[in-house]
C-alpha cells in the first residue's frame, strides 16, 4: 500500500547522450561541448568526443589532504592508467565542492559525476573491477 504515492517509482525517462552527456539533439546542432557536432552514424550515438569508446568522462578523487585520500588519489591514477582510459584524474579537496556530492566520510570516488565510493581506500585492482562493473 502506497500512501501518498511515497511507495511508488518514478519511471525515469533518459534521453539518448553522446560520449560528453549532451542530449544527441544538441550535438547534432553543432551545441556540443568538444567536438562542434560532428556526429557519427554508428549503432551508439555519439558525436565523437574524446573517450567515448568507454564512456568516461571525468574522474574525481574527493578529500581532505589526508594520507589516504592521497594513496586513493594515487591507486586512482594507477587504474586508469591500467585500464588504458585516457582521461585525468582530479583531486577535489575544496570542502564546498566536496559536500555538493553529499558524501560525508573521506575519500570519495566520483566517476561522471555519481559517487561510485565513499570512505575507503580501494586498491588499484578493485578501481579497475569498479570501472568495469559500472560498464566501462
Amino acid at each position: 500500500m502506497a500512501l501518498f504515492n511515497l511507495g511508488k517509482k518514478k519511471e525515469d525517462v533518459k534521453e539518448p547522450t553522446c560520449a560528453c552527456n549532451a542530449p544527441v539533439e544538441e550535438a547534432k546542432e553543432e551545441s556540443c561541448c568538444c567536438c562542434g557536432g560532428e556526429s557519427s552514424d554508428t549503432e551508439t550515438e555519439s558525436c565523437g568526443c574524446v573517450d567515448a569508446s568507454t564512456g568516461i568522462q571525468n574522474i574525481k578523487v574527493l578529500g581532505a589532504g589526508c594520507k589516504s585520500c592521497h594513496e586513493m588519489y594515487e591507486n586512482t591514477k594507477k587504474a586508469v592508467e591500467a585500464a588504458g582510459i585516457e582521461v585525468e584524474v582530479e583531486y577535489v579537496t575544496d570542502m564546498e565542492k566536496v559536500m555538493t556530492y553529499g558524501i560525508m566520510s573521506m575519500p570519495g570516488l566520483v566517476v561522471n559525476e555519481k559517487v561510485v565510493s565513499v570512505g575507503k581506500v580501494l586498491k588499484p585492482a578493485d578501481i579497475e573491477k569498479l570501472f568495469h562493473k559500472l560498464g566501462f
